[in-house]
């Protein structure tokens, strides 16, 4: 049963990183018909939310270290399946990776240089925001992210909603930080690009691991803390007894 869980994490988060980097990656400046900021924003929102339907019984669906570190921090996920799941997510993002890298690869004017998706700071930030910025926003959005997750599973929230919610709070967090990091809030999506990329995006891939991580346990911790009810071991989209 564990095998499976590894694996649909790993098809879950492949389909995250392929979809929302591929419609940065394909379709956000397409000539005349390009879907932009908002069309991107959605596309990580869906992904979240049809893999929940798809695989959170089976998973959990967290596609996310930063989701499996702050589930295990709000006292939700046991913390000897926090590595394994972090290994499955990572390979799930870095074959999504080479998919796109193959299929973006087959027209003319295809350049790493466009940036692939990677996110970055600094001069790499869409935006240009400083180190600090893309730092602060990570962690407090990933904070938030695992805070509506907490909430939205909690016993006494409305059954079946959890995954909309969830996906919704994804794409707000694009729609706030797609100009100043190109938005993470998920180790494993920001190093499936990176790692094509290389260069300044590896170099920069370490606060694409810290800050959601820390983001993560934050908002598990707050809202463990802020929650009435003791919580039993759970994962990420499923919803649990009160």
């Amino acid at each position: 049963m564990s095998t499976r869980k590894y694996f649909a994490e790993a098809i879950g988060t492949f389909w995250l990183t392929f979809a929302g980097c591929g419609s940065a990656v394909i379709a956000a400046g397409f000539p005349q018909v390009g879907i932009g900021l908002l069309g991107v924003a959605l596309t990580f929102g869906l992904s979240v939310v049809t893999m929940a339907y798809a695989i959170g019984h089976i998973s959990g669906c967290h596609l996310n270290p930063a989701v499996t570190v702050g589930l295990a921090a709000g006292g939700r996920f046991p913390t000897n399946q926090i590595l394994p799941y972090i290994v499955a997510q990572v390979i799930g993002a870095v074959i999504a990776s080479a998919i796109l890298y193959l299929i973006a690869s087959g027209t003319a004017d295809f350049s790493l240089a466009k940036g692939f998706a990677a996110n970055g700071y600094g001069d790499h930030s869409p935006g240009k925001y400083s180190m600090l910025s893309g730092f602060v926003a990570e962690v407090v959005l990933t904070a938030m992210f695992l805070f509506v997750i907490m909430g939205s599973t909690h016993g006494k929230a409305p059954a079946g909603f959890a995954p909309l919610a969830i996906g919704l709070a994804l794409v707000m967090i694009h729609l706030v930080s797609i100009p100043i990091t190109n938005t993470s809030v998920n180790p494993a999506r920001s190093t499936g690009p990176a790692l094509f990329v290389g260069g300044w995006a590896l170099a920069q891939l370490w606060m694409f691991w810290v800050a959601p991580l820390v983001g993560g346990v934050v908002g598990g911790v707050l809202y463990r803390w802020l929650s009435e009810e003791p919580h039993g071991e759970v994962t990420g989209t499923q919803r649990q007894p009160a």
